[in-house]
């Protein structure tokens, strides 16, 4: 066993999560009408343009719609009909138009920043009907689009009106996968072809196994009796999908799932607003990996001098609960680690309240290992936020507890819990829930500053001194367990460039996880496989770095006047745009904004 043992979960929901943002922007926009050049009009005609374009992006993105809180979507599905995606892909472009045509300058700097957040909303759904080919080339779009988590780990009704909506979404499965069919065209690119397979088999299997068991409660018996029929039919059809993909298109498929070099870089500029190209951008990646390599074995040198890096993680790996305390002992260090934040003024916390430390729910065990679930920003009720820690299962055998209980010690676990809880994801949450920023900048978020603000909190803290006390081999473990998850994101970042520019494959994107962040062979190749749909799985490193490039900036600005919770609160303060728009928004030198690594 290496650095990260082989029992760790699969990475379906994050395949799920990458397809969510992917199908961000499906919409109708609808008749728009022009914005006139006098200043108060275009203000107030940009605000009603903007609220038409919001209402009908939801009506065609439903589910979305849903985990942000909006429950009038409830219980209804994308139209994925190839007719449907045709028209969605021609009135994108023509609201792209429109909103081209508005005078951004005079409109007042909120409203010139919610447009310019529109706009990359717009290219990035526009890159993902034409450039990405997100509907007639990945089958995973389709495999993981009846997705009902959300009805079942939001308590935003009672549970017989979510079983409701749950009834009403299943009942459209049959045109789902037809749509499929239909609009999905060989060769198709394998690796795929073979997630959308073990993702819809798992959909499946979801299915007839945790769902029935999570609306067992309900008490209407002719409503569970229409569930059942429905529940039947969407198994039986997500078992044919699997099938007909692996009996007819995985013969045919190819290894064409690399963007290219034009393409990836049109997916920096329109993801992320950045015009740094690919190579530079890898040349960084490699450079700060060398660092972090060497940053790792000093830190293991510190520990025990006399062994190799990789054996002395192992060594610490091992310190960790029991399978009975490891709820308790999070609880108790995330209490800790929240408790440093405030006595150290690392950043302001909007709310008392605390996230809620749970078992992972049965039907997410198979995907997660750890996760924050925050209620969407419109959410008014089942608002609750839940910190999920999954637990091992009483059928295991003692060495897969073991393994298991072992990715749980006790400096990585802190690790975690800096990046999804205090003060990564939930603080994040809780900001951006307090701030008094637009509607349309809560709503649209940007994937390098959300996953690089959470990576940033790991490092931060460690080197604000969390967990130190005063002795050198604990700091020297918790900056091994950091130094463990920032070698991962590096090597992603490395793989995505690699990967979709110079022609790397699958297997050697596998071979270049376990050489340099030293994972065993299955971990690594899902790493791998997941670099050939998420390409943006870069964006955890590159968010990280550009989040400390306007940190010491902003630290010149300030000068004495500078504190790292001043700039941690303005951070989360100014919504989830892309780093780079919030570079102008935080620096008062323009000269200084382009400028983001």
């Amino acid at each position: 066993m290496s650095l990260r043992n082989s029992f760790l979960p699969r990475f379906v929901r994050t395949a799920s999560t990458a397809l969510a943002a992917g199908l961000l922007l499906t919409v109708s926009i609808g008749s728009v009408r022009s914005v006139v050049a006098e200043p108060a009009a275009a203000e107030s005609a940009f605000q009603e343009q903007a609220d038409a374009f919001l209402q009908s992006y939801f009506a065609a993105r439903p589910m979305l719609g849903v985990s942000l809180g909006l429950h009038e979507y409830d219980g209804k599905l994308t139209d994925f009909r190839r007719a449907a995606l045709e028209a969605e892909d021609h009135r994108l472009r023509a609201a792209d138009t429109q909103f081209a045509a508005i005078p951004s300058e005079e409109l007042s700097p909120s409203a010139a920043l919610d447009l310019r957040v529109l706009r990359l909303a717009i290219a990035r759904e526009l890159f993902s009907f034409e450039d990405a080919h997100d509907f007639d080339k990945n089958p995973m779009t389709y495999a993981g689009a009846l997705d009902v988590n959300v009805y079942l780990k939001r308590n935003f009704a009672p549970l017989a009106d979510r079983l409701r909506s749950i009834v009403a979404i299943e009942k459209q499965a049959p045109a789902l996968f037809a749509a499929a069919r239909e609009n999905l065209v060989d060769p198709l690119p394998k690796p795929k072809v073979a997630l959308a397979i073990l993702i819809a088999r798992g959909a499946a299997d979801f299915l007839t196994k945790d769902l029935v068991a999570a609306v067992k409660p309900v008490q209407d018996e002719a409503l569970l009796k229409e569930f059942r029929a429905v529940n039947a039919q969407a198994i039986s059809l997500l078992q044919d999908y699997a099938n007909w993909l692996e009996k007819e298109r995985l013969p045919n498929a190819d290894d064409s799932f690399a963007l290219g070099p034009e393409r990836y870089r049109k997916f920096l500029e329109v993801s992320e607003a950045v015009a740094l190209p690919a190579e530079k951008i890898l040349e960084i990646g490699l450079t700060e990996l060398k660092k972090e390599q060497e940053r790792f074995v000093a830190a293991a040198k510190i520990i025990d001098p006399t062994k190799p890096a990789i054996e002395v993680f192992k060594d610490i790996q091992r310190e960790h609960p029991t399978a009975a305390s490891l709820i308790p002992d999070t609880k108790k260090d995330l209490e800790a680690i929240r408790r440093f934040l405030v006595d150290h003024k690392t950043i302001s916390l909007p709310s008392e309240v605390r996230a809620l430390v749970e078992e992972t729910p049965s039907y997410l065990r198979a995907t997660t290992f750890a996760s924050m679930d925050t209620p969407g920003p419109f959410e008014k009720h089942g608002a609750e936020a839940y910190y999920y820690v999954t637990p091992v299962e009483t059928n295991w055998t003692p060495k897969e507890k073991e393994e298991w209980l072992t990715a749980f010690n006790r400096y990585t676990s802190d690790v975690v819990s800096i990046h999804e809880a205090y003060p990564g994801h939930y603080v994040q949450f809780l900001h951006l829930n307090a701030s008094s920023v637009s509607r349309i900048q809560k709503i649209f978020g940007s994937y390098a500053y959300i996953e690089g603000w959470a990576h940033y909190c790991e490092q931060m803290l460690i080197r604000e001194g969390y967990g130190q006390g005063g002795d050198a081999v604990t700091a020297a473990k918790y900056r091994l367990a950091q130094s463990d998850e920032a070698l991962l994101r590096l090597c992603r970042l490395c793989v995505s460039i690699k990967m979709h520019t110079q022609g790397m494959s699958v297997d050697d994107a596998a071979i270049f996880f376990h050489d340099n962040c030293y994972y065993e062979p299955k971990p690594a190749m899902q790493e791998a496989l997941r670099g050939t749909f998420d390409p943006g799985y870069l964006f955890y490193t590159l968010g990280k770095l550009e989040i400390l490039k306007l940190r010491e900036d902003y630290r010149k600005q300030e000068g004495e006047a500078f504190s790292m919770q001043k700039f941690h609160d303005a951070m989360t303060d100014h919504g989830q745009m892309p780093v780079r728009l919030l570079r102008e928004v935080l620096l008062k030198d323009k000269t200084a904004w382009e400028d983001i690594l």
